[in-house]
């Protein structure tokens, strides 16, 4: 095997490379979101170390979360920089993959320096905000170049659209969800969880009552699961492909139990159990969005992946 053939990826190969950028995005704000609910936002008080020059995690619990999560922070950089590098080796090469890498790239270093702002303002509640949202945007960025390393994109490529209705409700549908994403940020920016813990510096929480902001949300949500049910409702009543009517019951199924979970942590004082798992649910609806909208449009998979059936 000579020295070149080595560097090549085939694309089943640098398929998993694009999991495992997807597979740490949801990790990171999994993690992003128990330091938060742990009380441990303020438990390494300096930046890129915990405590001035020492790069060790001090000794407290807390500083110990925050600490463990920035060590994934690192790992996240390092393997969205290798699967930059493999978008080179990956025969055929396309230029698509490369450029969502890069993006990836682009977006966790942003990320990771909007985070050790939030640590220097003491997890100010717009930043904290902020930083969760831009997290959900690196989300779908992730599960794009994921489906797109599947399937074969580019000049000359097939892409037919499956239905123009719901490519029509597929673009509208993101307008509703920033909308229940940013609300949600508001609602917990607004709520009990600041990050901080006894004996730390309390920090501050967005200017508006918590209950105004759930209710707020709470509309939001209601259009959201509205429209959703509506698409559910749709496919009953027309021949929609079978992809899009897995599409929507994925939404609609993740819809619902994200409501449910939403208006149980209200109605028993905002648990941070039920907040990370509203984190995670708010994790599902972005991919669960996204991936209803690459589902639009029909491509052919890559070849060499390619099974029975050649339109997933």
């Amino acid at each position: 095997m000579t020295t070149s053939s080595r560097l090549e990826l085939s694309p089943p190969v640098f398929r998993w490379f694009a999991f495992a950028a997807f597979l740490s995005m949801i990790i990171i704000i999994l993690t992003g979101a128990a330091v938060r609910l742990t009380g441990s936002g303020l438990g390494c008080p300096d930046w890129p170390t915990c405590f001035k020059h020492a790069y060790a995690s001090g000794w407290t619990i807390h500083s110990k979360i925050e600490f463990a999560n920035r060590l994934v922070t690192v790992t996240l950089v390092v393997v969205t920089f290798v699967v930059f590098l493999a978008s080179f080796a990956r025969r055929p090469r396309r230029r698509d993959l490369s450029v969502l890498a890069a993006a990836l790239i682009l977006g966790v270093v942003l990320d990771a320096g909007l985070g050790a702002y939030v640590v220097y303002s003491k997890l100010n509640p717009w930043l904290v905000s902020l930083h969760l949202l831009l997290s959900l945007a690196m989300v779908v960025v992730s599960a794009h170049l994921y489906h797109r390393s599947k399937y074969v994109y580019g000049p000359g490529s097939r892409a037919d659209v499956r239905d123009r209705h719901f490519l029509a409700v597929a673009r509208f549908m993101w307008v509703p969800f920033a909308l229940l994403l940013v609300t949600g940020t508001m609602t917990t920016g607004s709520g009990p969880h600041a990050g901080g813990s006894q004996g730390q510096l309390e920090a501050r929480r967005l200017p508006f009552a918590f209950s105004s902001a759930a209710w707020v949300h709470s509309v939001a949500a209601t259009l959201f699961v509205g429209l959703v049910v509506g698409l559910l409702l749709a496919i009953w009543r027309t021949s929609a492909p079978a992809p899009l009517q897995l599409g929507v019951r994925r939404l609609a199924i993740i819809a619902l139990v994200q409501a449910a979970i939403g208006v149980s942590q209200y109605l028993t004082h905002v648990p941070a159990v039920l907040v990370e798992l509203h984190v995670a649910g708010a994790t599902s609806l972005t991919i669960g969005v996204t991936q209803f909208h690459l589902r639009q449009t029909a491509h052919d998979r890559e070849p060499s992946i390619a099974k029975k059936v050649a339109v997933a």
